[in-house]
């Protein structure tokens, strides 16, 4: 599904975009899927339906759904608080036999990397298994969140 709608008020509305098959980092990869909004608080429970629909699509347990949700929350909190605005927020899945990986990202007035000594971080990196945070081109901060099922791992 792609395309570009507008919403009341003449801001952009939710798009999302699929694509199938290939490999990332020599695993195999399901699928894409990208959600771009507008970087407001006011979408956010767009990805938080949209991230509990695929972590079920790859049999994750309920709680490691909500999990991901309060994560994708949480670091979609920390990009909100310095985004352009009139910005977009991009959210880009990648689903896994059995993990799945959350870039979310905006374009920011004074780009910083969130802290990585907070509570806030702390939790995040609790509910997502794996988190990283960068700036990258064109003043574009990306949070990278990276949960693997509790049934795939070893032990």
């Amino acid at each position: 599904m792609t395309g570009k709608t507008t919403a009341r008020g003449g801001a952009t509305a939710p798009t999302a975009v699929m694509a199938e098959g290939g490999t990332v980092g020599g695993r195999a990869v399901q699928d894409q899927v990208t959600i771009r909004m507008p970087a407001e608080g006011a979408y956010l429970s767009v990805l938080r339906t949209a991230t509990a629909g695929l972590a079920a699509r790859l049999d994750f347990t309920l709680d490691e759904i909500e999990d991901l949700r309060i994560a994708v929350d949480e670091a979609c909190g920390m990009l909100l608080a310095q985004a352009v605005p009139g910005a977009d927020l991009e959210c880009d899945f990648t689903l896994g036999e059995d993990r799945m990986s959350i870039a979310v990202s905006t374009l920011a007035a004074h780009p910083r990397s969130p802290a990585r000594d907070t509570f806030a971080w702390t939790v995040l990196s609790a509910l997502a298994g794996n988190v990283d945070a960068w700036v990258g081109p064109g003043d574009r901060v990306t949070v990278m969140l990276m949960k693997i099922r509790e049934s795939s791992r070893p032990g």
